[in-house]
């Protein structure tokens, strides 16, 4: 948001979902404002439908203008969108790039320079719902900004299908941004999308994101390693519980690291993760924390033992996205 207004407070009606609608209504929830938009989850775009499940939002397709304090009506832009086709008909003929962007956790405070400017030269942004989408509003007006975000068992873009993405638009002489949330290169796919682009000859570039999984911890004033009580930290996927046939983790060795165990995409299987790691020895009384939305307002954290944190964070109400910490650093708030 411009830095002369503040919407801390109000009650902000988006009239009309237009392509930078994304950028705006994050900006406004950064500035702590209250939110309405005027649509139904149908044909939202993903990252817009995302903040709405959530009841970050609300949604009022008949919502009354007169009702709230400030209304901003998004014109549709007449002019067509650039497409590769389009763009290889106008006589573009060299090959662009893809950059990919971590864009660290929702607050674009903690995004790097580099990825500032990133943004502002790109002809494409590819972006997925948990990137700090109120950096968009940095981006040229006739940018094509593409939403491949993934729900969490709801809609999703296949991986195969954002590799395609990524490499038609390059192959058409456009710069495109691959934004995400964290870093690129961890849990976020970025080698799939770099090995695509590579194997059609398209120049990569990488600017690297601060992880979640040491930055999430952080905020919530937990550090992942202390010199007093733990000499390192494992990070490890959750998206699928042990057992499961997709799981190529061994949990008893992460139970016997003698290590921070960080898990990302694992609010899900918390309770199965949980169990087994007191299986495998870990004892029931460890410490751990769940934070979830780190880096938004709407962050909080739960704390607990490693026998109680999955019904302590369901009883929160916690859900993704989500940081789970297991280890004497839990405990900890060094930030009170």
């Amino acid at each position: 948001m411009s830095p002369e207004l503040s919407f801390s407070g109000l009650s902000v009606l988006i009239a009309r979902v237009a392509p930078h609608s994304v950028a705006t209504v994050h900006a406004l929830l950064r500035d702590g404002a209250r939110v309405t938009v005027a649509a139904t989850l149908e044909g939202l775009p993903t990252s817009l439908r995302d903040l709405a499940e959530r009841g970050l939002v609300t949604l009022d397709p008949d919502a009354d203008p007169t009702a709230h304090d400030v209304v901003l009506r998004g014109d549709v832009s007449t002019a067509p969108v650039p497409t590769p086709e389009t763009a290889a008909a106008q006589g573009g003929s060299a090959v662009g790039t893809v950059t990919l962007l971590g864009g660290g956790l929702g607050d674009p405070g903690l995004m790097t320079v580099a990825g500032i400017e990133a943004v502002r030269v790109a002809d494409v942004i590819v972006h997925d719902r948990l990137a700090p989408l109120s950096v968009l509003r940095h981006a040229r007006d006739d940018v094509q900004v593409v939403d491949v975000g993934k729900i969490p068992r709801g809609d999703f873009t296949p991986q195969e299908r954002i590799n395609e993405i990524l490499v038609e638009h390059a192959l058409a002489g456009r710069n495109v941004l691959r934004l995400k949330g964290g870093d690129n290169f961890v849990f976020g796919r970025g080698g799939e999308e770099a090995e695509a682009c590579a194997a059609h000859g398209i120049p990569v570039v990488v600017v690297p994101g601060i992880s979640s999984s040491i930055a999430a911890p952080a905020l919530a004033g937990i550090p992942v390693t202390h010199r007093a009580l733990v000499q390192g930290f494992t990070v490890v996927s959750g998206h699928v519980p042990p057992g499961d046939p997709r799981s190529t983790l061994d949990w008893g060795a992460v139970a016997r690291s003698r290590t921070t165990i960080v898990i990302l995409m694992g609010v899900a299987t918390l309770g199965a993760v949980a169990e087994t790691l007191v299986a495998e020895g870990l004892p029931p009384e460890t410490p751990a924390a769940v934070v979830a939305d780190a880096g938004l307002p709407s962050m909080r954290t739960a704390r607990g033992t490693l026998a109680d944190i999955d019904a302590t964070a369901r009883r929160e109400g916690l859900g993704a996205p989500a940081v789970v910490v297991i280890g004497e650093v839990a405990a900890l708030d060094v930030l009170r």
